[in-house]
């Protein structure tokens, strides 16, 4: 049996994750912190998001990133 949850545990739950992420230290743990963190705000009735605005930003994001940064 499946448990469901509400939008404000799925956002609290998301959120403990990317903070536990960022705690690792590590520039991949900090990427994937970031990502959790904005695929919360799915779940936060203060955001105006979509999915599709989510993968867009984060692969912008991943694409600087993986060029090294916006100082190049």
């Amino acid at each position: 049996m499946s448990e469901t949850f509400d939008d404000e545990t799925k956002r609290d739950v998301l959120r403990a994750v990317a903070d536990d992420l960022r705690d690792e230290g590590s520039s991949e743990a900090e990427k994937l912190a970031a990502t959790v963190h904005r695929v919360s705000d799915l779940y936060d009735p203060d955001e105006e998001t979509d999915p599709q605005e989510i993968y867009l930003n984060m692969r912008n994001i991943l694409q600087i990133s993986e060029q090294g940064g916006l100082g190049r």
